[in-house]
């Protein structure tokens, strides 16, 4: 970041191309550190903040994989082979013996396999004869049928790296592991200003000239779903002396300080000199559409995300430069918007000049190919633009009118599952 007071100029007429802008600000910060224990329950999208190993082999035994019958040794058996019945182990109940030859006992899917048995013989193999024994009445094949004991984890197996984002898939397999708790880095608390003399809480009847505030809402809810709630939130007027003890509330009780609106050179966009004179703004200014309109640097020794003030705008750096950031905070890999080839569905008019992340619905063509279908205008200030938005076309600044059927990179806006 920047050092002392005053505002850095911005990159050129243009403005900061975004990859820079991404590796300046991640270049910049270090994780927050400290750490905190909580159950399983607690832990989905927090990030491990030390390895985790294996205590005890799992699942601890030897289980069957199929409703069957455990018979003795470990050969495999011929078609008609006989075996006489002598017990039966369940899930939580297993058979106390050791099979002998000619042995065999019933055995459900997870129940121990007794000892002196090599192989499980599926229940669609075998019959019932009338004097009561087992009959081998189809190939077996070499497959035993059997879960090792080892087979989820070993005694001192890592299960799970320091630094990891944990899905639900980490945590089943944690708790399958006899696990209950784990320690997770600390989540950076952010503080949330938005700025505007002409907004109004929803519901509220509007005057003149007066609009419902929505980038609260939106950006809650985005970073919510991103794993990073707000903890606090400011809708304030553009006054300097209420903005500047707004920003200074939000730099002592928050780790991040995230602004939508004030970052331009409009009449009444005082937060960026605000951060300037209280920190230090080191850019402000990205290549980008939409997104132009955007401030990074500290404030107070926090960092400080000035976004956009048009929603869409504010959604899209956001996404694109604050939760990157806030990633590294948390101490974890950070992990950007997976991104894929598709072919536009129908062609697209944009005026040239910046390159510009188009929101586009992902749909399947007649012959199975990927295409982006883009509908309605692609004003940073339509919030409509993002529903039901499955991509981020990458238009880049020399593309003025793409055709149908041009081939583009995309971001997917999708979240992993496990």
């Amino acid at each position: 970041m920047g050092t002392g007071g005053g505002m850095a100029e911005p990159f050129g007429p243009e403005g900061l191309p975004l990859e820079q802008a991404r590796d300046r600000i991640l270049a910049a910060l270090q994780p927050l550190g400290g750490s905190e224990t909580l159950s399983l329950a607690g832990c989905l999208g927090r990030v491990s903040a030390a390895p985790v190993l294996a205590k005890e082999a799992v699942p601890g035994f030897r289980a069957s994989l199929m409703d069957g019958y455990a018979i003795a040794g470990e050969a495999i058996p011929a078609p008609g082979s006989r075996w006489t019945l002598v017990g039966v182990s369940a899930p939580g109940a297993p058979h106390g013996g050791r099979l002998g030859p000619g042995q065999a006992i019933r055995i459900l899917t997870g129940a121990p396999v007794p000892e002196g048995s090599g192989k499980v013989l599926p229940q669609e193999l075998v019959e019932l004869s009338s004097d009561g024994l087992l009959v081998l009445v189809r190939d077996s094949g070499p497959n035993p049928w059997i879960r090792q004991p080892n087979e989820e984890a070993a005694p001192g197996q890592l299960l799970l790296g320091a630094g990891q984002r944990l899905g639900p898939a980490d945590l089943g397999r944690l708790a399958s592991c006899g696990v209950a708790a784990i320690a997770v880095t600390r989540r950076p608390r952010l503080g949330l200003l938005i700025s505007g003399d002409e907004l109004l809480p929803p519901a509220l009847p509007r005057g003149p000239g007066q609009i419902w505030e929505s980038n609260g809402t939106l950006l809650e809810a985005l970073l919510q779903r991103l794993g990073y709630p707000v903890a606090i939130q400011r809708v304030v007027a553009d006054q300097p002396d209420l903005l500047r003890q707004a920003l200074l509330e939000l730099a002592q009780g928050c780790d991040v300080v995230i602004s939508t609106g004030g970052v331009s050179v409009g009449d009444k966009d005082w937060i960026r000199p605000l951060v300037a004179e209280l920190g230090s703004v080191s850019f402000w200014k990205l290549h980008l559409k939409p997104g132009r309109p955007f401030a990074w640097g500290q404030l107070a020794d926090k960092p400080f995300f000035g976004l956009p003030g048009n929603p869409v705008a504010a959604a899209i750096t956001a996404l694109q430069l604050l939760w990157p950031a806030l990633q590294q905070l948390e101490g974890g890999q950070v992990q950007l918007l997976p991104r894929l080839r598709v072919r536009l569905e129908a062609p697209l008019r944009r005026g040239g000049g910046r390159p510009e992340l188009a929101r586009a619905a992902l749909v399947i063509g007649p012959q199975g190919e990927l295409l982006a279908r883009v509908s309605g205008s692609q004003a940073s200030s339509r919030i409509g633009s993002l529903q039901g938005a499955d991509l981020l076309l990458e238009i880049p600044a020399e593309l003025d009118s793409p055709e149908a059927g041009q081939e583009l990179w995309a971001q997917l806006l999708r979240l992993p599952i496990f």
